[in-house]
């Protein structure tokens, strides 16, 4: 079905205030989970609203935690935000780095104790949106075999970088696996295949059936061997830097919180003029963009621009929406 991008902000925002958000901090999730699945990111946004709100109700994330500061060197701060919600802690944290960014021309800021920021993207196009560059990571539960291995050891810890752009920013948003878990739910749900082998089946073959992958947990590291050395090395700056938990410790939860994450900030008016920022971005980007085609017509894409076009679409026509999952966002909504 499809539903306006108000509409849908509006439900998110009314189950929010019925379980206990406060006026603000409400406003702030319900644009950022409408914001992503406007820019086609259901996985991480409507379908995966609900499960954000058990993990509140089951009393596994603290609905009113604060931000406490641990440690301040010049640029870099470190962050207890006491198993507050993601989306806040991250939104937090990254406007901290944007601040620091703004006065100093770089900031750092490591959060310890936070929980699934659902889209990473989100706090990437928050740093262009405040003229940044913007970096940000977080490590996950054990979801992942490194390369090699056969049980999960390694999580698909996610990376964002994000450039500003007046024409629409650039924003990378990939986990270390070839498919991300919202993204295999998603294709299950719809009764698709992965357009590419996304991890192993239980007979240890490459598969593109999302549910073979979920079962096994099997995933593919991005790139084989090199993503599966990233996401190890992820996790190694994120724990060092917040001093918060590892992978392997996150995996000893009952459920993926106490999650570690990074953000950085680059105030790029200080880095360059304008004109010279737009130049050497955009001569990047064209240089990028003169590539011949595989099929002729076709657009070559950057970090960003299919983003951009979905947003634009479901602004324009609506935002589709699962027929089981909007039912289930109005459960929530009249309970």
């Amino acid at each position: 079905m499809l539903v306006t991008y108000k509409e849908l902000k509006s439900t998110f925002l009314q189950i929010l205030q019925k379980n206990q958000f406060t006026e603000n901090d409400a406003e702030l999730c319900s644009t950022i989970f409408a914001d992503s699945t406007l820019d086609g990111y259901h996985s991480h946004g409507v379908n995966r609203f609900a499960e954000f709100l058990k993990t509140i109700n089951d009393g596994f994330v603290q609905l009113n935690a604060k931000p406490e500061k641990l440690l301040s060197l010049g640029n870099f701060e470190r962050w207890d935000v006491g198993m507050g919600p993601g989306l806040l802690n991250a939104h937090f944290a990254m406007n901290r780095a944007i601040s620091m960014a703004k006065e100093h021309g770089m900031g750092c800021v490591a959060i310890q104790n936070s929980s699934h920021w659902m889209r990473g993207g989100s706090y990437g196009w928050q740093a262009a949106n405040a003229g940044c560059i913007g970096i940000c990571f977080t490590n996950t539960e054990p979801n992942m075999p490194s390369w090699g291995a056969v049980e999960a050891n390694t999580g698909n810890n996610p990376l964002i970088i994000a450039v500003p752009n007046d024409d629409g920013h650039i924003v990378l948003d990939m986990s270390m696996s070839q498919f991300s878990y919202g993204k295999l739910w998603k294709f299950d749900m719809e009764g698709k295949d992965l357009p590419f082998p996304g991890g192993f089946n239980k007979n240890g073959d490459l598969t593109s059936i999302p549910k073979e992958i979920v079962e096994t947990k099997r995933v593919l590291p991005t790139g084989y061997w090199k993503g599966s050395g990233l996401s190890i090395m992820l996790d190694l700056l994120v724990t060092l830097l917040s001093s918060g938990r590892s992978t392997s410790k996150i995996g000893e939860m009952e459920v993926e919180y106490g999650l570690s994450q990074v953000f950085i900030c680059f105030d790029a008016n200080q880095l360059n003029d304008s004109t010279t920022h737009d130049a050497l971005m955009h001569n990047i980007i064209q240089f990028v963009k003169s590539a011949k085609p595989i099929q002729e017509g076709d657009d070559i894409h950057y970090p960003g621009s299919q983003t951009l076009k979905r947003r634009a679409q479901s602004l324009k026509d609506g935002i589709e929406v699962n027929d089981k999952i909007w039912h289930e966002l109005m459960l929530l909504q009249a309970s």
